[in-house]
C-alpha cells in the first residue's frame, strides 16, 4: 500500500471530490430512502466507485467513475456513454456531459447543483474553473479507499448487529461504515442533514484522506450521542491511537499503521471503549461465531506502507 499525503494530490482529489457530488446528487433523488443516509452513499469498485445501479422510472442506469482508465461511464441499460476524465476540464462540463448522456437516454433528473458539506461552495452546473486532473495520483488516492473498505468490512462483516456498509460518503468524501444500536436519540438543532445522520445511538468507522492541517490519511472512529469528555485513551490500541474529547473521535494517523492487525485492534477498542461509554447492553452478543464453515484462507492482507 502506497501512502498518498494530502498535500500530494489535493487538486486532483478535489476533482474526484466534486465528480462525486454529481453522482451522490443523483443517487440522493432517486434512491429508496434508508436511515443514516444509507442509500445516497457511493460503493467502491475495483476501478473507482459508483451510484450504483438506479431506477428512474421503469429504466435503470448507473454512473461509473474509472480512474484506471480515467473515463466516467454512464450506463443506461443497453446504451453507454463514456465521458474522459481530462486535466483542465471543468465540473460544468462534467455535469453538463452526465446530465445530456443520462437525459439522452430518456433519464430525466434534476438535481440542486450547489456543492455540499466542502469547505468552499462550489456550483456544479455553472462553474468553468480549469480542474487538475491526474491519473496516477488518483489510482493511489482511490487504493487507499478500497484499503480503508477492505478493512471495515473484516471487522464489521461478521457483527451480529445492524449495520451501514462502507462506501464513499461523498459529502465529506470518506470511507465509512456505521454500527446502529437502535435507541432514539433526536438531533437537536434544526440541520436537514445532521438530523437524519444523526437520530440513534450509533459509532461510526471512517477513513478520510487529509486536508491543509492534517496532511497525513486518518483512521476516525465517531460515536453519538457525541462524547466530548475525556476517555480513557490508554484503552486503545495500538499505542498510537488516541481518543480527542474536543473532537468525540479516536483517531489513528495512517502513518503509525504497520499491518491490518492494527487496524483491526484499534476498532475493536475503540468500540469497546465507546460502546461502554454509551450505555450499550448487550453487544458480546455481535461476537459471537457465525456457525458456517470457514472461508478459504485467503493470502497475506498485511501491506506495507
Amino acid at each position: 500500500m502506497n501512502l498518498i499525503r494530502h498535500s500530494e494530490w489535493a487538486d486532483t482529489k478535489l476533482t474526484l471530490h466534486l465528480v462525486s457530488q454529481i453522482l451522490g446528487k443523483i443517487k440522493l433523488g432517486l434512491a429508496p430512502q434508508e436511515p443514516q443516509w444509507a442509500h445516497v452513499t457511493l460503493p467502491l469498485t475495483v476501478t473507482g466507485f459508483s451510484t450504483g445501479p438506479l431506477w428512474s422510472g421503469e429504466t435503470m442506469f448507473e454512473v461509473d467513475v474509472d480512474v484506471a482508465t480515467s473515463v466516467i461511464t454512464v450506463q443506461v441499460e443497453g446504451k453507454t456513454n463514456a465521458i474522459p476524465l481530462t486535466d483542465g476540464t471543468s465540473i460544468k462540463s462534467y455535469y453538463d456531459a452526465i446530465v445530456s448522456a443520462l437525459r439522452g437516454s430518456g433519464v430525466e433528473v434534476t438535481i440542486n447543483p450547489k456543492s455540499q458539506e466542502m469547505r468552499d461552495t462550489w456550483w456544479l452546473d455553472r462553474d468553468e474553473t480549469s480542474l487538475v486532473y491526474n491519473a496516477s495520483v488518483a489510482q493511489k488516492g482511490v487504493r487507499l479507499f478500497q484499503y480503508a473498505a477492505r478493512e471495515q468490512a473484516a471487522f464489521l462483516a461478521p457483527l451480529r448487529c445492524r449495520k451501514v456498509k462502507p462506501a464513499l460518503f461523498w459529502g465529506t468524501f470518506d470511507v465509512s461504515s456505521i454500527i446502529v444500536y437502535g435507541k432514539s436519540e433526536p438531533f437537536l438543532e434544526d440541520k436537514l442533514i445532521e438530523k437524519a445522520a444523526f437520530d440513534e445511538h450509533m459509532i461510526e468507522f471512517g477513513f478520510w484522506l487529509g486536508d491543509e492541517s492534517v496532511d497525513v490519511p486518518t483512521f476516525f472512529i465517531l460515536p453519538y450521542p457525541f462524547q466530548y469528555t475525556e476517555l480513557a485513551s490508554e484503552r486503545l490500541q495500538p499505542a498510537d491511537a488516541y481518543y480527542d474529547a474536543k473532537m468525540s473521535e479516536c483517531f489513528l494517523s495512517l502513518e503509525k499503521v504497520e499491518r491490518s492487525g492494527d487496524i483491526q485492534a484499534f476498532f475493536r477498542t475503540s468500540f469497546d471503549l465507546l460502546s461502554e461509554q454509551l450505555g450499550w447492553e448487550g453487544c458480546a452478543h455481535y461476537f459471537l461465531p457465525l456457525d458456517m464453515p470457514p472461508q478459504a484462507k485467503q493470502g497475506p492482507t498485511d501491506e506495507s506502507l
